[in-house]
């Protein structure tokens, strides 16, 4: 039994939540729900008002009837006593039984008392009381019987249950009167009338009313389901169009039929369409032809590119001999063609992010032996900056899929990065995993950056300071390729920094292919950071337990 129990309340609850997101989501049924709702509530108000005012129709009608038929009894019964001679007892009993059985047949009822008033002379001619209530004798209430004794000429009733044959209970009335018997003095008469046959006909207009009243809520619900659905169904189409439209579809349109307001929903709707897709073409078109550009110019001046190389080498390579001006010449000739040989090469990257035409060439990859070998690359920059650089790895070890070209080229940014603004404090680069994502972290302790340059680090060719100079080569591009290389992992970049507490760069990618990330290993800010300091958008400060 406590099963079933437990079933039904299960039941109950997943309807409850289908009804709720059937009221959330769908306005045909909101509609509809709430148009029965309000037209159940006012037929209830009028059917409750008609069964009320039926009912008292019938009350009082019922009393009406029964007020004179008790008053036509009364005086029947009367006439018999004041025209009898009875003396002895026996007589007045005899009497009396005549009387009654002639109000029983006037007033047609079965329910009739006879009490001598109270306060009178003893008399032994008069007879006993009698009634034939039954178990109602009770009905008959003292206030009743007060008001009867009191007055010898009035008629009062008062509304009582009844008991009926097979033991329920009816309305019913009782008319109270006197009658005065010869010898005998004044008695009270009750006649009791059952209701029941009016209880019988109210109820038959209760349910008369009840089953009128479903059947027209039935009857306005589905009129107004078919109703909203004309309605409804143009706005859902309306609705599906706009989703395709924002997903990308552009081709979608609404179809258009008449000339009312829905139909002039449908052509401004295929009107703002169309221009959307012709400004969204003229962009695509303009970037196109963007890329193709930069593409093409990083192409054409890898040829000439390559002869300056070539001869600026030599040169290079020949300084020695030169003057100390000379010689200077061709050392600065050399780095700048090596800058502008890593410009173009960034630009064609970008420009392929741009165009979306990168693949990534996945592989299974330990991030922490990646880590080392950059950092072993880049030890020797560091030390020249005063910079140690430490790697702390407590996970990470096991393989994650990933293209080992371009995370390599991440942390190497990263890494610089952090060299370049770390002002000779120690760079921590940190790597953990958990089930799901492998985390890299760069924390320098260098100058910092406020809430505003966050915003603007990952800009293309942006410098936090446009004054201050480049000190090992970069290209301005670094990090902006770093964060597409990290999207096309479907992973995270994300920064903190605090002004005069250095800067931490996050990278957190998914172990396996095409897992969604949900948290990172690492925390973001680190454990070390002041609080005061500025996280860039989406990071999650929360780290799981290690894998």
């Amino acid at each position: 039994m406590l099963r079933l129990d437990w079933r039904s309340w299960g039941s109950w609850r997943r309807l409850t939540r289908q009804l709720r997101r059937s009221w959330r989501s769908s306005l045909q049924f909101r509609t509809v729900a709430i148009t029965v709702l309000a037209s159940g509530a006012a037929i209830g108000l009028v059917g409750v008002y008609m069964s009320v005012s039926v009912g008292n129709d019938l009350f009082q009608s019922r009393l009406t009837q029964v007020l004179v038929d008790s008053n036509r009894a009364t005086g029947a019964a009367q006439g018999i006593l004041d025209a009898s001679d009875a003396a002895d007892r026996v007589q007045v009993q005899t009497l009396l039984e005549s009387a009654r059985t002639s109000i029983s047949a006037a007033s047609s009822s079965r329910l009739v008392a006879v009490f001598r008033v109270p306060g009178q002379e003893s008399s032994t001619v008069a007879p006993q009381d009698s009634s034939t209530f039954g178990t109602s004798t009770a009905v008959i209430s003292p206030e009743l019987r007060q008001a009867v004794q009191d007055d010898a000429d009035g008629q009062y009733w008062q509304s009582v249950t009844l008991a009926s044959d097979d033991g329920s209970s009816v309305p019913g009335i009782v008319v109270g009167s006197q009658i005065t018997v010869p010898v005998a003095g004044r008695y009270e008469l009750y006649i009791g009338y059952s209701l029941a046959d009016a209880e019988s006909t109210l109820l038959f207009v209760q349910r008369t009313l009840g089953g009128a009243g479903l059947a027209l809520m039935v009857l306005i619900g589905a009129v107004t389901w078919i109703v909203v659905r004309f309605v409804v169904s143009p706005i859902q189409v309306a609705a599906q169009t706009s989703q395709k439209l924002a997903s990308g579809d552009l081709g979608v349109r609404i179809p258009e039929k008449g000339e009312d307001v829905i139909a002039t929903l449908a052509r401004s709707f295929n009107g703002m369409a169309d221009s959307l897709q012709s400004q969204i073409k003229e962009l695509a078109d303009l970037s196109e032809v963007q890329q193709r550009f930069v593409s093409d110019v990083s192409h054409e001046l890898r040829t000439p590119l390559t002869t300056i190389r070539l001869a600026g080498d030599l040169l290079y390579d020949q300084r020695a001999t030169f003057p100390p001006a000379t010689e200077r010449t061709a050392e600065l000739l050399h780095t700048q063609v090596e800058r502008f040989e890593l410009l173009l090469s960034d630009l064609l990257e970008i420009s392929r992010y741009d165009a979306g035409s990168v693949e990534l060439e996945s592989e299974p990859t330990n991030l922490v032996h990646l880590a080392e070998d950059v950092i072993d690359g880049m030890r020797s920059l560091g030390d020249s900056k005063g910079s140690d650089i430490r790697l702390v790895a407590p996970g990470g070890h096991l393989a994650a899929e990933m293209d080992p070209r371009r995370v390599r080229r991440i942390v190497n940014n990263l890494i610089g990065n952090a060299i370049e603004h770390g002002e000779g404090k120690p760079i921590v680069v940190s790597v953990d995993s958990n089930e799901s994502a492998v985390a890299l972290s760069v924390r320098d302790y260098g100058m910092g950056m406020t809430q505003a340059e966050i915003t603007h680090v990952f800009d293309r060719f942006w410098r936090a300071d446009p004054s201050r100079k480049r000190t090992i080569g970069g290209t301005g591009l670094g990090l902006a390729i770093s964060l597409e290389d990290a999207a096309a992992h479907r992973g995270w970049l994300q920064v903190w920094s605090s002004p005069g507490a250095g800067s931490c760069f996050r990278l957190t990618l998914p172990r396996t292919t095409g897992v969604t990330l949900k948290a990172s290993p690492n925390p973001l800010p680190p454990t070390d950071a002041d609080t005061a300091g500025f996280v860039s958008p989406h990071a999650e400060p929360r780290r799981d337990h290690h894998a």
